[in-house]
């Protein structure tokens, strides 16, 4: 098929269409068109893992559509190893999303449209290899979460006391709806910061093309990589949840409904850290270099505060949230070491991550369905009434201190190891502290809410997950099991894109600016080829790299 990323693009987006016409009475078959325009693009993220040819590497089965010409941009489309794993997890998480929302009974139209088309706009940052299209995507997987999280989530008021009681009341502290304009309105301001990035690359190439692979080929002055490096990775790293910048997402987590917790974090938050690597990190080598240093010491607070303020936590989802900014570092840190084993663990991180807050997420919305609070002192004994929502939610805990055998021991061993062989060896001692602090944390809670005395009287009749939630968990469950015991299953695609990918973020020598027209000359019409291999073939034929 020679439109495969395209189709799974626009299956989301067909699906949102067809629903439009849907009456409100229209529930089961709403929920149907749903679920076959998640099939389809998990579908066809399946044939692109079997297809993508793992030796050859690099980016494969391009597509080309000219948008505007007369800018020079256009959508390009292509795949790497890092693109194959993150559609599989997008795939996978809206999939689970949608069959966790079965039950939704307020406004499902509006509610499965918006989510469809946010998961569209994810799709296409993972594959989109024209800087300007991609701004586009990563806006498009954004705006929508003002209100899904606006208008189906939920309040969790903050008693107004202490000195700046008055701020909290004027301003709803603990509400959805500050919740969805705290989100929205820093992460717009991230957005603004990408903007002027991108517009600046675009103006300094001079090679009239927003094409990523020219765009990286072309070697910018080391003045200007180190002024637009931290532009690009508070601008992404808002979303990544970057400290202090982080603030928005545990009142988003908390928030939102059950499936847009789901991909808020199972997804969402990896644009940030892709964003970081694939245009701060491998476009801006200099000023990545130059700013190296912050972004690790921002990542280890972040692996540490996170674990912290998630051990403090009394709400269920807010324990889950602040972890999930403790992981996001995890992924930073990786990102950071500009080592092999160190992006490759940032990559597999973000997938394990993604899956493991995809099941907790799930999880915590079928116990708030049933028991209808998420204080964790009010819980205990759950497993006895919920025996199956126990053993997944145990699993998931395991998967977040770092088990052996499940997926998320894998991402931290590749992290850890790529941090004590980089130039920072003390990145590893707060990475390890981090995971030491989540045991603690995560055990206590499992133990708390499903293991501990038997439920008082009002939780004896609560209901074990069933049907379509069922489903949602065994396939989450399966692939952090999978994964865990299989890593090569993954990072068979991820190390050979690692390798091209870090090539460019690892040369730093001062060397002449490239004439842009030298740089769009080379560049081939479909897609240009992946910034490391644009370098190399740059450097060959005399270009000044």
């Amino acid at each position: 098929m020679s439109h495969l990323l395209s189709i799974i693009i626009a299956a989301p987006f067909v699906a949102a269409l067809l629903l439009l016409p849907c009456r409100s009475t229209d529930r089961l078959l709403m929920r149907w068109i749903s679920l076959l325009g998640s099939l389809v693009s998990l579908t066809g993220s399946l044939i692109v893992a079997w297809r993508y040819d793992i030796k050859a590497g690099g980016l494969q089965m391009a597509e080309l559509y000219p948008l505007v010409p007369s800018l020079g941009i256009d959508i390009r489309l292509a795949v790497d190893g890092w693109g194959v794993s993150l559609l599989l997890l997008t795939g996978i998480i809206i999939t689970t999303g949608v069959l966790a929302s079965w039950t939704l009974k307020d406004r499902e139209k509006e509610f499965f449209a918006l989510l469809l088309i946010l998961v569209a706009g994810v799709f296409g940052v993972f594959v989109c290899q024209d800087l300007f299209v991609f701004f586009l995507f990563y806006e498009i997987a954004v705006l929508p979460m003002y209100l899904l999280i606006a208008i189906w989530g939920s309040s969790n008021k903050v008693a107004d006391a202490g000195p700046f009681r008055f701020i909290w009341k004027l301003f709803d502290i603990g509400g959805r709806e500050y919740a969805a304009m705290k989100l929205t309105l820093m992460l717009l301001v991230g957005s603004a910061f990408i903007l002027v990035a991108v517009i600046a690359l675009y103006q300094a190439a001079g090679a009239h093309t927003f094409d990523m692979g020219v765009l990286g080929a072309f070697k910018y002055d080391a003045s200007l990589q180190k002024w637009i490096f931290p532009l690009v990775w508070l601008g992404f790293g808002t979303l990544a949840g970057v400290f202090p910048f982080h603030t928005w997402s545990p009142d988003g987590h908390a928030s939102a409904p059950t499936a847009v917790s789901m991909l808020h974090a199972g997804v969402l938050m990896k644009l940030g850290a892709f964003g970081v690597i694939r245009i701060g990190m491998m476009m801006l080598p200099e000023g990545a270099h130059a700013w190296v240093w912050a972004v690790g010491l921002i990542a280890a607070i972040n692996v540490l505060y996170g674990a912290l303020s998630a051990m403090a936590q009394k709400d269920l989802k807010y324990i889950i949230a602040y972890s999930s900014v403790s992981h996001m570092g995890v992924v930073m840190l990786g990102a950071a070491t500009l080592t092999q084993g160190g992006w490759n663990g940032a990559v597999y991180q973000m997938f394990a991550h993604g899956i493991m807050t995809g099941l907790f997420f799930a999880l915590v919305g079928l116990v708030y369905e049933r028991a209808h609070t998420r204080e964790v002192g009010k819980m205990g004994g759950f497993a006895q009434a919920m025996p199956i929502v126990a053993a997944f939610f145990t699993l998931g805990c395991l998967s977040s201190l770092g088990l052996p055998g499940t997926a998320g021991f894998v991402a931290e061993f590749l992290v850890f190891a790529g941090a004590w062989s980089g130039p920072h060896l003390w990145w590893a001692l707060p990475a390890v502290a981090g995971a030491f602090i989540t045991a603690i944390y995560v055990l206590r809670v499992t133990r708390d809410v499903f293991w501990g005395p038997g439920p008082s009287e009002q939780f004896h009749d609560l209901l074990d997950a069933r049907k379509t939630e069922l489903g949602a968990l065994w396939i989450l469950g399966t692939c952090i099991v999978l994964f865990g015991l299989w890593p090569r299953l993954l990072l068979d695609y991820i190390d050979p894109a690692t390798t091209q990918n870090l090539a460019m973020a690892t040369q730093t020598a001062q060397l002449t600016p490239t004439p842009a027209t030298a740089v769009a000359a080379q560049a081939p019409p479909p897609v240009a080829p992946p910034a490391a291999t644009a370098a190399v073939a740059h450097a060959a034929a005399g270009g000044g790299r």
